[in-house]
Order: structure tokens, then C-alpha cells, then sequence
């Protein structure tokens, strides 16, 4: 298979919504709900965008100054590609993305290669969508230029809402510059700090001891034996190191992940250079390379939450990290937060508009499948760090995997569609 980090685009035409209902409900006049949505993330755009196409008024509070996104590259699976086409952004993202040709794992320890998947086509055609990398920043743009179209979003910016209370047949929201906004529903979708989750269900944080640093680099820093068009992990002793291209493959996204000596505190801040090499040193020197590449590393001390059987209440509902925060591991924190604003809407329509009934079967379609991908990440990261002999057992069980048997596996997973996604 070529190492080119060509983008391969698969023709594929985005399609909306399948849902009989849709375009009836789309076609009537503006109705009078209205939903408060906390936070401007990929979640919060994309619940803005699901229900702002069925006519109601969405008010968005963002606590920064600008709409925007931070970090690198995430990956898109198939699942997600089909949560977008239901949002009608679908074909956005892919002029954005970069269409990878296969999945790897590599024993960074001694550079054999453990496994290799394909996602080309055979992929393409078991799950409908492909498998594809793109930096945040443009997967949020994708979304972000369709709610900028529509006349039912307000957007407020430098907003840090302080508080969410169900009134009963009203829910009001209160930020720390004393505005107070009211509505028939909230969403808080403000992420893995989330202030309405802290109000709904006011669990703690599981810090996993993992820190993660993250980088892009320009192509031509990039080692010219590892410009794969791949996402491709080297699995070390407590650690592995992450590479894929994005933006046409002029850039690659780097991550580097390690178990920490030092008692972490949840959070984000700037790197050193000293601290990842001085975790990597049982490695080999073709993924070790990777080290020196980026001049400067932002380091994120990760955090999940063990999964709820309930995040909502009433008129108050959670959505992506705010409702299931997840390690990287799986890769499926976004994918998972777009899913969800589909499923919202669907719900929204099933229940003809009454918003406690449509939280209630909202959550009741999400709760096992987020806790399904948040357990999953856990084991997955497991499975990257396994060091000794569980190391080479690792390796022994996916060596000569058929891709069948890869693509049977995660079924469940990227099999997702937006036309069965409630519990009904």
C-alpha cells in the first residue's frame, strides 16, 4: 500500500435526513419553542443546527469572545460522516477532510507492524461513509457556515453561564454578566466542565493519570518514511504516538501520550519538550523521530467520567463531553457529540415538539450507546500501553486479521444511521 498522504476523496454526494417527517415539519411556519443551547463547540453547533431546521428559535451562549475552535486533528468514522449528511453539512466537511486509506497499529518498540485495516473501499461499501481526518477548527467550520445561514440562531458571545434552573414550563439561564435568558428547554453542551452537568448530576471527574500532547506540523518537517495517509498509532510501554495529515496534506497532527508520574490535575497548559522525551525512552528511533519535530506542544492532562444512567432532568438535557466525556482513545468524542444532536432533533420530531418527552427518549436512545464508546476508549487505552508479555499477546491477537472480521468488530459502532437511532 503507497505511504502518499494524497487525499483520495471517495464522489461521495451528502444526503439529508431520511426521516418521513422532516420536510412537512420544515415547511411549517416558525414555531414558538425555544431553546437555549450552553456552549459553541462542535455540539453546540450542530444541536443549533438540528433544531433550528425544524423552525425553532435557538439562542447560543458561548463564554468566548469569538465562535470558534482550538486544538488539532480529530478523526471522522463513518458514523460521523452519517450524522453530518443528516445535517445536510455533510459534503462541507468533506471538502475539508482528508480520506485515509488505512488504519495502522506499530509496536513502537521494536517497528514491526501489528496490524493494518484497510478504509478504502471495501470499507466505504460496508459502512456507506468513509474514514476520514481533518483538523477541528475546520470540522467546526463546516458546521459553523450552515448556523450562520439560519434566521432562527442567536448567537451571544463572551457568555459564562453561572446557572440553569427549570422553572417548570420555562427554564431560565443566567451568565456572570447577570444576563438572564428563558426558554422552553436548555442544552448544555459546554463540555468536559460542564456547569449544567455539575447542576443535573454534580458527579466528579475521573482523571486517568494520561497526558497528552498535541502538535501540527508543516509536512516538510515530517520524516519522508512516515507521511502515510493513514492514522497510524506506534504502541509503546505506557505511552504511543499518534501521526495523520490534514489540510490536503500539508500539515500533520501529532499526539504523544504517556502515563504521568506526577499526581495530575485535569486541565490544559503549555508544554516541554523535556517532559515527552523523558517518557519515551524505551522506544525505537523511527517513532522517536516524531519527538523533535514540533517547535512548541500544548499538554492536556485527561479526564473521563464514569457513564450515568440519567443527564437530564425535565427541561434540561446534556449533550456531547458535558454528558459523556471520553477519552481519546477511540477517537469518537466528536463523532459521538454530532450523533447526538441528530438523535436530539429525531426525538425532537417522534415526540410532535413536547421537549420533557423528547429529552426522556433522547437520552433513553444515547445512554448505553456513550457509555458502550466512554468504557471502550478506557480498554482501548489499555491495549495501546500494554508493556511485558500482555504486550506481545497484544501483538499475536491482531497479526493476520482478516478486515472482515476488523470491520464485524466495530458494527456497532460505525454502523450507526440516522434513520434508526431512537429507542423506539
Amino acid at each position: 500500500m503507497a505511504d502518499s498522504a494524497t487525499p483520495v476523496d471517495p464522489q461521495r454526494e451528502s444526503s439529508p435526513s431520511s426521516h418521513a417527517g422532516l420536510q412537512s415539519v420544515q415547511n411549517r411556519a416558525a414555531r414558538p419553542e425555544t431553546v437555549i443551547i450552553v456552549g459553541g463547540g462542535i455540539g453546540g453547533m450542530a444541536a443549533a443546527l438540528a433544531l433550528s431546521g425544524l423552525g425553532m428559535s435557538v439562542t447560543l451562549l458561548e463564554q468566548s469572545a469569538e465562535i470558534g475552535e482550538i486544538g488539532a486533528g480529530i478523526q471522522l468514522g463513518p458514523n460521523a460522516f452519517a450524522a453530518l449528511d443528516a445535517l445536510c453539512v455533510g459534503e462541507n466537511a468533506r471538502k475539508r477532510a482528508v480520506f485515509t486509506e488505512r488504519l495502522v497499529m506499530m509496536d513502537a518498540v521494536d517497528g514491526s507492524e501489528v496490524a493494518t485495516f484497510p478504509v478504502g473501499e471495501r470499507f466505504r461499501e460496508r459502512f456507506g461513509n468513509p474514514y476520514a481526518v481533518i483538523h477541528r477548527a475546520d470540522i467546526h467550520k463546516s458546521i459553523h457556515e450552515a448556523v450562520v445561514a439560519s434566521p432562527h440562531i442567536r448567537f451571544v458571545t463572551s457568555s459564562r453561564v453561572i446557572d440553569a434552573v427549570d422553572e417548570g414550563g420555562r427554564v431560565c439561564v443566567t451568565d456572570s454578566n447577570g444576563q438572564r435568558y428563558t426558554g422552553d428547554a436548555a442544552i448544555g453542551c459546554d463540555g468536559v466542565k460542564s456547569l449544567i452537568r455539575e447542576r443535573l448530576v454534580g458527579d466528579a471527574a475521573r482523571v486517568s493519570g494520561h497526558v497528552v500532547y498535541r502538535a501540527v506540523v508543516p509536512v516538510e518537517d515530517m520524516p519522508a518514511d512516515l507521511r502515510w495517509n493513514a492514522p497510524a498509532v506506534w504502541a509503546g510501554p505506557d505511552c504511543h504516538l499518534v501521526h495523520y495529515p490534514l489540510r490536503g496534506a500539508q500539515q500533520f497532527n501529532l499526539v504523544v501520550t504517556f502515563h504521568s508520574r506526577e499526581t495530575e490535575t485535569w486541565g490544559v497548559r503549555e508544554g516541554s519538550k523535556d517532559e515527552v522525551l523523558s517518557y519515551f525512552t524505551g522506544i525505537g528511533a523511527r517513532p522517536r523521530q516524531l519527538l523533535d519535530r514540533p517547535t512548541s506542544w500544548k499538554r492536556w492532562s485527561t479526564a473521563d467520567r464514569d457513564p450515568v444512567e440519567s443527564w437530564g432532568d425535565g427541561r434540561l438535557t446534556l449533550l456531547g463531553d458535558a454528558a459523556h466525556p471520553m477519552l481519546q482513545y477511540l477517537a469518537q468524542g466528536a463523532c459521538m457529540a454530532i450523533e447526538d444532536a441528530v438523535t436530539l432533533r429525531e426525538a425532537v420530531i417522534h415526540c410532535g415538539f413536547d421537549l420533557p418527552a423528547a429529552f426522556r427518549l433522547y437520552q433513553k436512545s444515547r445512554i448505553t450507546r456513550t457509555a458502550r464508546v466512554v468504557l471502550s476508549a478506557r480498554e482501548m487505552g489499555r491495549v495501546y500501553h500494554a508493556k511485558g508479555v500482555e504486550r506481545l499477546v497484544r501483538n499475536s491477537l491482531w497479526q493476520g486479521r482478516d478486515p472482515e472480521r476488523f470491520y464485524d468488530a466495530l458494527e456497532w459502532l460505525y454502523g450507526w444511521r440516522a434513520e434508526n437511532c431512537l429507542a423506539v
